[in-house]
């Protein structure tokens, strides 16, 4: 009896595990570049960390590379360095930003971890604070609430938005065009 009774939940395991074919490819997203990509420059005002404006104003003239960050996340941390580096190398080339996806209440804590980006890039990355849209997924530079690098062409158009940690390489290349 207790046989019959294993081999009866067996068959039914069994049978929950038939695999079934999904009807798109697991993980089929559409590639970043596919999302169309605002035609008119970016108007926006973000809380700058320190005296020098965050704004589309500031920031047009040259190009932009804004990365969207928590900085207590593993892939945050890696974007910032990632930008850091760029800021280090090519100083010139465009005007680096890291943007808090945190609540104000989290600026102390958000102004620590960019001091420490501020050293290996000599004060050449900005930071900012998101405003209560962008917080809410619905600012100019659209859901930016997972990490996600926009960049800026010295007119303020975006020409570029992709989430996900993105490789300098990807970034200068970007930059190379302008």
């Amino acid at each position: 009896m207790l046989r019959r009774l294993f081999s009866l939940a067996g068959l039914a395991l069994l049978g929950a595990c038939v695999p079934v074919a999904p009807s798109e490819h697991i993980g089929a997203t559409p590639p970043p570049d596919t999302t169309a990509l605002p035609t008119t420059p970016l108007s926006f005002d973000l809380d700058s960390l320190d005296d020098r404006s965050v704004s589309a104003p500031a920031l047009r003239g040259k190009p932009a590379v804004l990365a969207f960050v928590v900085s207590d996340t593993l892939a945050g941390q890696a974007e910032a360095d990632i930008l850091a580096t760029l800021a280090q190398r090519q100083p010139d080339a465009a005007r680096y930003v890291l943007v808090a996806v945190e609540p104000a209440e989290h600026r102390e804590l958000f102004e620590g971890f960019l001091r420490f980006f501020h050293e290996k890039t000599r004060g050449a990355l900005l930071g900012a604070m998101a405003d209560h849209d962008t917080l809410l997924g619905q600012g100019p530079f659209g859901d930016v609430r997972a990490l996600t690098v926009v960049v800026l062409d010295p007119r303020g158009h975006m020409v570029l938005r992709k989430s996900g940690v993105v490789q300098g390489v990807d970034i200068a290349r970007v930059l190379g065009t302008m």
